[in-house]
């Protein structure tokens, strides 16, 4: 399995063919707890979620988000001189309550976590072609950055991933980290992994049905992925 291809290849196109992916379906859907209590606690910015155009302020020099997750919270801090396009589209997300109910679809010990795909299809498919510019590479993928996944030059949308330990060939392949975990790595390493890649080259999550599906496809075929329960800026 060629790690680099796949990770280019993270935002798979509307017209990608769908592979349902047998022998996982046979799992329970995962029980609502009070993790579904704190979801509801959260206020998404419907108008800004729904009108991409509208989520366009220009970030901070600096800022800090805290990622309550399933296994903890994560703590990150953006540094927009690094990638000043992939810092400003992640801003305006985390502000307009994008990372509400967000599966770590993709975790590959040792290499990432990635996530980014709206858990709601039709969020997903407002999302889904608002491209931004690419940035140049001024950090490397080391342990903890994180970077946007992309399908190819100028594709950065709404996915990202956690480098789990030193990614650096990934620079030459137009990575541009834009923030870095400054608390909560081993929370972030504890993520659940067990599916490994996905469909169709393993027996993970097919990122196709995820955009037409959305969460209903992963808590029913996936219940043991970890979820970004909300988001916040840091003041």
């Amino acid at each position: 399995m060629n790690r680099k291809y796949f990770l280019v290849l993270a935002l798979i196109l509307p017209m990608a063919a769908c592979q349902t992916n047998k022998g996982q379906g046979e799992e329970t859907a995962a029980p609502k707890t009070a993790v579904s209590q704190n979801i509801e606690e959260i206020k998404p910015d419907m108008e800004k979620l729904t009108n991409p155009e509208k989520a366009n302020e220009k970030a901070p020099e600096k800022f800090k988000v805290k990622f309550k997750t399933t296994k903890g919270d994560i703590i990150v801090e953006a540094v927009r001189s690094w990638s000043p396009n992939g810092a400003d589209r992640f801003y305006n997300l985390v502000k307009a309550g994008f990372f509400t109910d967000i599966a770590f679809f993709r975790v590959l010990d040792g290499f990432v976590a990635q996530f980014g795909i709206h858990g709601n299809p039709e969020i997903s498919a407002v999302w889904r072609n608002q491209n931004i510019q690419d940035d140049p590479v001024k950090e490397s993928n080391l342990k903890g950055t994180i970077s946007f996944a992309t399908a190819g030059p100028n594709t950065r949308t709404t996915q990202f991933f956690i480098n789990y330990g030193d990614n650096s060939r990934l620079d030459d392949m137009g990575f541009s980290p834009f923030a870095k975990v400054i608390e909560g790595m081993d929370v972030a390493e504890s993520l659940y992994s067990g599916y490994g890649e996905g469909a169709p080259n393993g027996r993970g999550p097919n990122q196709a049905q995820i955009q037409r599906s959305g969460n209903e496809y992963l808590k029913a075929q996936f219940p043991k992925l970890d979820y970004i329960l909300s988001a916040s800026i840091i003041e």
